[in-house]
């Protein structure tokens, strides 16, 4: 593993989050003249984000939440912006003080963001400082995704998956890497899948902890497992996709509901981690509320609901099946997960499947609500990598 030195023709310069007062209390008094809608009318979530829990979300972010907070642990963490393909990305790099680390670059989805990472960066970077061994250690990269985040957005089409995935091996590069490995979740992992059908030069492996793995054609007799996927598939597309079709065909109108309110842009995705995790019944019981309003608030200061939309606007034409892989690949299924693909179709799409972890929770969002499960899982999956 080599050292990363910046290149002089592809300048990479210091980032530092700082959001103005003024937009803090922009945001505090918008927050207090909410106009609320009417109580739903059913005693559950299946009409979405419930009246009592949104307000109760909303009181906390105007009256005890505190971005400056989060925003003093952000930049604990060397960021940067670098231009690639015309577009300013932003990527947090923490380097290991092993010198033989692994060098990984982690990529978030929607509606994640470098947020659901923070919390992975210390035990992948220091093992030992955190029960593990120094043969573990990581260099850590992640960036944030075009259109989230502090990354630029961009002001025309044609950011698909594989040009962010062209993208990322361009940033790793810049880094100095020779060799390293992707893991993701989510959007992330669908842009770990393309790195990993690419086969760069350099990329090692990949961990995955969604999988992309549906047959092209559902076979008509399916074992238990397998019918669990179709059903879970059944509920992603169905009853839980309303999110997901808006952006996919009209992520600017979704854009204009959300600019302009930060409650709505507080429940769009509040109803994701309420739906998505492994919960209980809300998503207070996996994830804590200064975490979400973390997630909800980087949305929020850089206006970027539709920006990040239209990563389902620009690949609307693809497939949970997924490319047939053939470089190193390790999973990680988590048993909430939406879909959770079956043990059987994940070892037909990934043929050199190096490692194959089923975590004991869990549900679509790993990282953010289980990171010490998926550090270990990170760390068993990629170790034979290392050799």
């Amino acid at each position: 593993m080599t050292t990363p030195t910046p290149t002089a023709s592809a300048p990479i310069r210091p980032f530092t989050v700082a959001i103005a007062d003024a937009e803090i209390q922009d945001l505090k008094q918008r927050l207090a003249r909410t106009r609320w809608p009417n109580p739903e009318t059913v005693p559950d979530w299946s009409q979405g984000v419930r009246l009592e829990n949104a307000k109760q979300l909303i009181h906390y972010w105007e009256r005890t939440y505190d971005w400056r907070r989060f925003e003093r642990q952000l930049n604990q963490f060397p960021q940067f912006l670098t231009e690639i393909d015309g577009l300013d990305l932003h990527f947090i790099h923490v380097k290991s003080r092993n010198p033989n680390a692994m060098p990984l670059i982690l990529t978030h989805g929607w509606p994640g963001s470098i947020v659901e990472f923070l919390k992975l960066i210390g035990p992948l970077t220091d093992p030992v400082s955190f029960g593990g061994t120094v043969e573990d250690s990581f260099d850590v990269v992640i960036p944030s995704l075009p259109g989230f985040g502090f990354s630029q957005q961009p002001t025309e089409t044609g950011w698909t998956v594989p040009r962010i995935a062209r993208a990322w091996v361009e940033l790793m590069k810049r880094l100095g890497y020779k060799t390293w490995a992707a893991q993701g979740g989510d959007w992330g992992a669908v842009v770990t899948s393309a790195l990993g059908a690419m086969q760069p030069e350099g990329l090692l492996g990949i961990h995955l902890n969604t999988q992309y793995a549906f047959p092209a054609h559902i076979p008509d007799t399916l074992s238990p497992d397998e019918r669990y996927a179709v059903d879970t598939l059944a509920l992603y597309t169905g009853d839980l996709g309303g999110s997901n079709h808006l952006q996919a065909t009209k992520p600017q109108t979704v854009g204009f509901a959300l600019a302009d309110s930060p409650v709505g842009q507080a429940a769009w995705i509040y109803e994701k981690f309420q739906s998505k995790t492994d919960n209980t019944g809300l998503a207070e019981d996996t994830l804590s509320t200064d975490d979400m309003l973390d997630a909800i608030s980087l949305y929020w200061y850089t206006n970027s609901a539709a920006s990040s939309g239209r990563i389902y606007w620009e690949n609307k034409s693809g497939s949970l099946a997924g490319p047939k892989l053939t470089l190193p690949v390790a999973v990680t299924v988590f048993p909430r997960d939406i879909p959770r693909l079956p043990r059987s179709w994940i070892e037909d799409t990934y043929s050199n499947l190096i490692h194959y972890g089923e975590a004991e929770r869990g549900g679509h969002f790993a990282a953010f609500e289980q990171p010490e499960i998926l550090i270990g899982e990170i760390r068993t999956g990629l170790r034979s990598l290392r050799s």
